[in-house]
């Protein structure tokens, strides 16, 4: 297995579910969070060899979304919108920490 040639990865959740059902991260201002962050990535081209945001599926916790999920280290964020994307931008994607206001507490289990 190779290893990726990206330094970090994005991934975005963009569920859209119907009206009146559960939760979902693409009509809770999913895309705007994806769009900053590309457009950010845009803006930094000393990255583009290192970092890749991708738009995802149901990364799992719609209740909570928008979600933000980064690779290689394993980082949830949620819930994140368009102000708490442009932090992630330079707190992480530039500067290479978390940002543990917007980092992600999974619900304890019983």
């Amino acid at each position: 297995m190779s290893e990726s040639r990206y330094k970090r990865h994005f991934f975005v959740c963009q569920t859209e579910r119907p009206a009146g059902g559960k939760p979902s991260c693409g009509l809770r201002g999913g895309k705007d969070v994806y769009n900053v962050l590309q457009e950010s990535l845009g803006a930094h081209e000393d990255l583009w060899g290192q970092v890749c945001v991708t738009s995802s599926g149901c990364l799992g916790p719609c209740f909570d979304g928008p979600t933000v999920v980064v690779y290689p280290e394993g980082t949830w964020y949620a819930p994140v919108d368009a102000k708490g994307a442009e932090e992630i931008v330079t707190e992480h994607m530039v500067g290479g920490k978390v940002v543990e206001r917007l980092r992600y507490q999974w619900p304890e289990e019983d």
